[in-house]
């Protein structure tokens, strides 16, 4: 036996406990960012998911497409407005949102998927009664002790419950759902709903076993910049009230500790840039990115 073939059979001795581990497990996986454009990751992503289902574990894909919508946006001349990181969104807007969303990376995901031989379902927040929402009231932080502003994010909701049977009824019959993040109101309303935020009210609602992040950075990082493997809620917080954490990477870890006080077991941010990342970091010892944990 060669090097090279006693370290690819070393590989796949350390992946067998954790492959009977979570055998059975339903596994939410939040899909955006590089990893939705680069068509390297988008194939390597595909086989990921299509090998999970086919050694036992359940993986239920919530995904974003913030750079598409962008892009549909430009080419009818609608200018974009943000609000910390926001999209605002009017009635216009959420056309194109659900459009795109809904119509087009949806589709293009579950064909993907199905092309490399899985068998996947398209579905919006709006199938199935899945996702309930709300206008979200958005508070705007201002300096010192002036009271914060309420914004009119328009089309922009929170969830406000998540009916599991049509995620159920397909788990059962062996489909892999793919879900774009939009959800309806109780009037029948479109809303527009981070794609973090629905993957991980999705999880708690399904008492997955793991809500996994795909984000643009390595994880969470330290503040000298080096990646934290595994973190505690309570640490988590800490980081984030000295400054450690910030920017964007706090709602993500707001999401997570959500996820954790719901039932979830662990919560995974992990670098969508890198090829099979989330294998590396279901199947491996030491993984690629930061687990958060009770």
């Amino acid at each position: 036996m060669t090097f090279n073939d006693e370290y690819r059979a070393q590989i796949l001795i350390e992946a067998l406990p954790y492959i009977q581990k979570f055998n059975g497990a339903r596994i939410v996986i939040k899909y955006g960012g590089h990893a939705m454009v680069d068509e390297k990751l988008k194939n390597d992503f595909a086989l990921d998911v299509i090998l999970m289902k086919y050694i036992g574990v359940n993986p239920i894909v919530v995904h974003g497409g913030g750079p598409q919508i962008g892009n549909l946006l430009e080419q009818l001349s609608i200018k974009p407005e943000f609000v910390d990181g926001m999209r605002v969104t009017d009635k216009q807007t959420m056309d194109v949102v659900e459009m795109v969303l809904v119509g087009k990376v949806n589709k293009e995901i579950v064909t993907l998927i199905n092309r490399n031989g899985g068998s996947a379902v398209g579905l919006s927040g709006k199938d199935g009664h899945l996702i309930t929402a709300k206008k979200m009231q958005y508070l705007k932080k201002k300096n010192g002790d002036q009271p914060p502003e309420i914004i009119d994010m328009g089309m922009v909701g929170e969830v406000t419950s998540v009916d599991t049977n049509i995620l159920m009824s397909l788990i059962k019959s062996e489909f892999m759902p793919v879900i774009a993040p939009v959800g309806a109101g109780k009037d029948g309303e479109t809303f527009n709903i981070n794609a973090d935020l629905v993957a991980g009210h999705v999880a708690a609602s399904l008492n997955a076993r793991k809500l996994i992040l795909l984000t643009d950075t390595e994880g969470v990082l330290d503040s000298d910049g080096r990646l934290i493997s595994t973190l505690r809620v309570e640490e988590a917080l800490q980081l984030i009230n000295d400054g450690t954490i910030k920017g964007g990477m706090i709602p993500k870890i707001n999401c997570c500790i959500e996820a954790l006080n719901s039932g979830v077991k662990k919560a995974h941010i992990i670098d969508g840039r890198k090829n099979h990342a989330i294998l590396l970091e279901i199947f491996t010892k030491i993984g690629v990115g930061t687990e958060l944990v009770p």
